[in-house]
């Protein structure tokens, strides 16, 4: 996984009016919480956490000034809906050697059987345990040849060295939808839809 520096500064300006300052410097407001600690109030430089967030589970090593360096991954991340710029992000401290649960997403590669059947994700990332410095990045399964009907459970999914599954095993991560019934149920909605245009 990818460890990113990122030199933090401590704040003790809080509420919107402060953050929309912290933002208007490139700034995002931070905070820092975990293992039973006091929360740290931070801002990191804008540019370079929105390209660190860029790689799920990013492992981000603070320098804090005038304070020791901390390791944190992110926890909850706020966007502006329409801007898309960072508008606040939760960070949790973690320790080297620690586990930690995480989400990590799920890449489907290869083609179904002939037929015109759709692959759904019924889990877009799969909750595991690993430890906080080796979070996997994403895990790939191969969905080459599967027929309608066919499911890819969490207990299939190969996943990488030192990772654990966080949730059951017989969880459906991924299925095969037969293509005639989805244009059924496109049949049966169209009079509705006709009807509503009529009136």
């Amino acid at each position: 996984m990818s460890e990113v520096k990122l030199a933090a500064e401590s704040r003790t300006e809080f509420g919107k009016g402060a953050a929309r300052r912290i933002r208007r410097d490139n700034k995002v407001p931070v905070v820092l919480y975990g293992h039973g600690t006091e929360p740290k109030h931070l801002t990191l430089p804008g540019h370079d956490l929105l390209l660190a967030l860029r790689t799920p589970n990013v492992l981000i090593a603070l320098e804090i000034e005038g304070a020791s360096s901390e390791l944190a991954i992110p926890k909850s991340v706020v966007r502006d809906p329409i801007k898309g710029f960072l508008e606040h992000v939760d960070l949790l401290l973690v320790k080297r050697g620690e586990k930690v649960t995480v989400e990590i997403p799920v890449h489907a590669e290869g083609e179904l059987a002939p037929g015109g059947n759709l692959l759904e994700h019924v889990l877009n990332a799969l909750p595991v345990e690993a430890e906080a410095t080796h979070i996997p990045e994403s895990v790939t399964v191969s969905v080459e040849g599967l027929e309608a009907g066919a499911a890819i459970l969490a207990k299939d999914i190969t996943l990488p060295k030192g990772s654990t599954l966080a949730v059951e095993d017989d969880t459906v991560v991924l299925q095969v939808l037969a293509a005639q019934a989805e244009e059924e149920s496109a049949e049966d909605e169209e009079p509705a839809g006709e009807e509503v245009a009529e009136a």
